[in-house]
């Protein structure tokens, strides 16, 4: 049985889906799987996913919802799925691979090597000897929010929106991703409001003794993106909604 189980939400995803670099990954890696969500794509996304499982029909499964519900309902979907299968870590990546594929080992090591650990959540720091590749405006919008999500939470996190994460499949974990998501796109830090508020009320330890980020080898800023510069006004009155529902300080108040 495969250990380590991702979801892999798409949308329209034809021109960047890498059928090859998933089949290739998945030969040399048999203990890790892969639940592809198809977002009610309205192109031949779910076509390409379906080629990747006749490939490797024991380790990839493909989910088709209906009707577009954006990318934080394809990511509670697989990561659900994977946690009713029974795989000792679970988590999500791009579809588009930003991340590649090869960092998987590296995350799952991190959470091998040390048991009080939770989750492993890549981080996009620009060092030398490492290729992080970004367009400099979506690098200053997400400098800005994720210096407003650390300020709303609390907590000292870098890089809240890294699509590369990875969880411990724990009671934890589940409760994390027990309810559907308030927020489209800002469902990372939905997750970490949830950790923050399990802490308050003494059922979880602090989140900085559970996350671990991991900065990044390599991660590319691939064209094709959903999101648009409209998308971060709209997530800034997301992050006040999430503050109301989970309980939490806002902007450091």
């Amino acid at each position: 049985m495969t250990r380590l189980c991702l979801a892999v939400p798409c949308f329209n995803e034809v021109d960047r889906l890498d059928v090859k670099s998933f089949v290739r990954f998945l030969e040399l890696e048999p203990e890790v799987s892969f639940i592809f969500v198809d977002d009610g794509s309205t192109d031949a996304t779910r076509s390409i996913l379906h080629e990747i499982e006749r490939n490797v029909p024991d380790r990839v499964d493909v989910i088709g919802l209906a009707r577009n519900g954006g990318k934080a309902a394809a990511v509670w979907t697989g990561v659900n799925a994977a946690l009713a299968a029974q795989f000792e870590y679970v988590g999500y990546w791009d579809a588009d691979l930003a991340t590649p594929l090869t960092a998987i080992p590296e995350f799952a090591g991190v959470l091998e090597a040390d048991a009080t650990l939770e989750m492993v959540f890549g981080a996009r720091v620009k060092l030398l000897g490492r290729v992080i590749e970004r367009r400099r405006v979506r690098h200053y919008l997400g400098r800005v929010a994720a210096t407003l999500v650390a300020a709303s939470l609390r907590l000292a996190i870098y890089d809240s929106q890294c699509g590369a994460k990875l969880f411990r499949a724990s009671a934890l974990t589940r409760e994390l991703f027990a309810g559907p998501f308030l927020s489209r796109w800002l469902f990372d830090v939905e997750i970490l409001a949830r950790l923050v508020r399990l802490h308050r009320l003494g059922r979880a330890r602090p989140p900085a003794e559970l996350i671990y980020e991991l900065p990044l080898t390599e991660w590319t800023d691939k064209p094709g993106s959903k999101l648009r510069i409209g998308d971060f006004a709209r997530a800034a009155l997301d992050l006040i909604r999430i503050r109301y529902t989970y309980g939490g300080p806002v902007f450091g108040a």
